[in-house]
């Protein structure tokens, strides 16, 4: 079995506003010079300052890779202007600082060769959306359904002439799964072979999925689908209640043919 490497101690080399809602903080130094090439759409394990000098550890997509930095978004999400300890650092950080980062982990790609895509997420999926998008053949065709607190957290994404971008205000993330789940509903099911993608809060995600899955037939293989967060919960949390809901919804047979 192979070993997970240590986490490396990196460098906080600037942190700017991207949007009303998504902050950027930009890493590197020393250890970029042992970080695998290649990794944009992966993600990384942040130590972040915790209780007892015990980090806290919260699991952020890498956004993009240069040879010499990585860039984090963070969404700033959270009741009342509040967040957790992701976006708490991820606001007040500066410059300077360092911060251990372990990882990375795989990117979740979309699969070539479908006739269309349907990619859909929050602004917490946001990065991995911009991403997957940059890496579409430029004949794709498809729709991306994305979630954002307000007009002004819309971004000039590159993407294929062919994917259509379809932008869901809402200002108060973790709430009101339904309008997402009608947005992913109303977008037109093209013929042909398909490939959906879908990671967002955890109820919102269990609506998108069942459409996708039971009224549409998706199987494995033409569907990834993720929560990457919990409504009042923590990371650690979170990840207890996934576990849970993977062994009650373990996949079973399907109607659609497989890509």
């Amino acid at each position: 079995m192979n070993k997970r490497p240590e986490p490396k101690l990196f460098d906080v080399l600037s942190a700017e506003q991207i949007t009303p809602n998504m902050r950027r903080v930009t890493i590197g130094g020393p250890a970029m010079t042992t970080f695998p090439a290649g990794q944009d759409g992966g993600y990384v394990k942040l130590m972040l300052p915790g209780a007892d000098e015990k980090p806290v550890v919260r699991t952020y997509t890498i956004r993009r890779q240069s040879a010499d930095a990585l860039d984090i978004d963070f969404a700033l999400h959270g009741d009342h202007g509040s967040g957790g300890p992701a976006v708490s650092w991820a606001k007040t950080v500066t410059p300077g600082e360092t911060i251990r980062v372990g990882g990375p982990g795989p990117a979740k790609p979309l699969a070539p060769g479908a006739d269309w895509y349907l990619a859909a997420g929050d602004m917490t999926a946001l990065p991995a959306i911009a991403v997957n998008l940059e890496a579409l053949h430029e004949d794709a065709v498809g729709d991306a359904v994305i979630e954002i607190q307000s007009e002004a957290d819309r971004q000039n994404l590159l993407h294929p002439e062919g994917i259509r971008l379809h932008w869901v205000i809402n200002p108060e993330p973790g709430h009101h799964p339904q309008a997402f789940d009608e947005a992913v509903r109303a977008i037109e099911w093209r013929k042909g072979r398909v490939y959906a993608w879908c990671a967002t809060e955890f109820e919102t995600m269990r609506r998108v999925r069942a459409y996708l899955r039971e009224e549409r037939g998706l199987g494995p293989n033409q569907l990834y689908v993720s929560s990457y967060w919990k409504q009042g919960l923590g990371e650690d949390q979170h990840k207890v209640l996934k576990r849970a809901d993977a062994e009650e919804k373990t996949l079973g047979p399907v109607s659609a043919a497989p890509i």
